[in-house]
């Protein structure tokens, strides 16, 4: 089950107890593969251990990154957690739908990750921007309040309740894996650059605007890994065609 498991993103954790109360959560449902964005305590955190209660392969066997982009660089798609609408177009699901997508994309070997947010106030724009879709939990419109740890567990709880139903699935496109999100935001980097370049941020207020939603489009485009070299060559064509033409 573990090599189908997706990872569990935790962006700049406030306290170490809760960081434990998810590495609980995952265990319980057969997640391993922790990711820390910047905790805010530091890491390793004795607290985490503590709450934990006896989880501590999950702990053991937890990474830290500086970036959001580094933490997902190998994943080829990401579901982003959030309760809150966001002024970009993306794909919503409900965690059991976000449970079965999983199951289909990892059984083609595209491994998978899911971002959970600060305690206080989630995930920004910039790191939704960054996901495939947002993953939203159906609660009492009154009140959506959860804690870390009950946010991960509803999560795992799905995808571990749907082990046992995934279906067998074969790739349309046989041999062409998804791009990962690291090889993405190396071209989405290449892009901008050669736009800079172009003069084509005519407003510099307006430049994070345009390439938030110049990444959601690339990112909901669900790009194998041979487009985005195609479009690297695309890219490259025309910036040299330009520079020939100064």
């Amino acid at each position: 089950m573990e090599d189908l498991a997706p990872a569990i993103v935790l962006i700049e954790p406030q306290l170490g107890d809760n960081i434990g109360a998810a590495a609980r959560a995952m265990l319980n449902c057969g997640l391993q593969d922790l990711r820390l964005v910047r905790p805010r305590d530091g890491w390793p955190n004795p607290n985490a251990r503590a709450m934990a209660s006896g989880a501590d392969e999950v702990l053991d066997r937890a990474r830290q990154f500086d970036t959001l982009a580094d933490a997902v660089a190998d994943l080829r798609w990401v579901f982003a957690t959030t309760g809150r609408r966001r002024d970009m177009v993306k794909h919503e699901v409900t965690p059991a739908e976000a449970a079965a997508e999983i199951h289909r994309k990892s059984a083609l070997g595209e491994r998978c990750g899911v971002l959970f947010g600060r305690e206080r106030i989630g995930l920004t724009n910039d790191e939704v921007v960054l996901a495939d879709a947002i993953l939203t939990v159906p609660l009492n419109p009154a009140f959506r309040s959860l804690n870390l740890g009950q946010a991960v567990l509803l999560v795992a709880y799905e995808w571990f309740r749907f082990a046992d139903e995934t279906p067998p699935r074969q790739r349309i496109e046989a041999g062409l894996p998804r791009a990962t999100h690291g090889e993405l935001q190396i071209f989405i980097d290449h892009l901008e650059e050669a736009l800079t370049s172009a003069d084509y941020f005519k407003v510099d207020e307006m430049k994070p605007v345009i390439v938030r939603a110049i990444r959601n489009l690339f990112t909901r485009a669900e790009l194998t890994d041979r487009e985005v070299r195609t479009l690297h060559g695309i890219v490259t064509a025309l910036v040299g065609r330009r520079r020939d033409q100064l």
